[in-house]
């Protein structure tokens, strides 16, 4: 009669962690006019951002998109009474390039040009995906030893096949940079740490 074996369950967190360096790099920028007169603030505007445009274009940045325009009213309040101050005309252009060594010199250009808007800039990694499944890996690797000391310990054998893994992590988020330094603007990226975080149940 053969005998009955007893299996237990263990629930553990698995956790791996990847350093990469960003690639790719996303500026928000363009011109901001304001006035009395919407049709010269437009026209203003458009000048403004036609001539940013070819600037980067001559700087061989093609990946440009219009990422926002907004026409605002302005006011004001004096001893409670709201005053027309005008027109506010927004044009805001996404820019995304992997020459992450120029990222200060566009944004001077671009200034000179005529633009007077920096939104933000954040740096990615084109392949995050890439990163993101080295991370998980690492995670089941660090849960697997985390499995193997405890049953070890207990003087158990655990099962290497996970019976439920429940994935608590998401991929990586960009990278924002806040510096604003003109003239030559230095935009150092930092690395992006790519997290993954797993929970995994053993039998044993």
């Amino acid at each position: 009669m053969s005998k009955q074996i007893n299996y237990y369950s263990m629930t553990l967190i698995g956790r791996g962690v990847i350093t990469a360096s960003p690639d790719l790099a996303v500026i928000r920028l363009g011109v901001q006019t304001e006035g009395s007169n919407l049709i010269e603030i437009q026209a203003e505007n458009s000048e403004k951002s036609q001539a940013v445009l070819q600037e980067l274009s001559k700087m061989g940045i093609t990946n440009i998109k219009t990422f926002q325009y907004n026409i605002n009213r302005l006011y004001d309040f004096e001893n409670g009474n709201r005053i027309d101050k005008g027109y506010s005309v927004v044009n805001i252009f996404e820019i995304r390039t992997k020459d992450i060594n120029r990222i200060g010199l566009i944004i001077d250009n671009a200034v000179k040009a005529g633009a007077n808007v920096v939104d933000f800039i954040t740096f990615e990694l084109s392949d995050s995906e890439l990163y993101y499944n080295q991370a998980l890996n690492l995670a089941v690797d660090n849960a697997r030893q985390k499995a193997k000391s405890i049953s070890s310990n207990l003087g158990r054998l655990y099962k290497p096949i996970p019976i439920n893994i429940i994935e608590n992590s998401s991929p990586p988020q960009p990278l924002m940079d806040l510096q604003r330094v003109v003239s030559e603007t230095p935009v150092i990226p930092g690395n992006i740490k790519i997290e993954a975080v797993l929970t995994i149940e053993y039998i044993f």
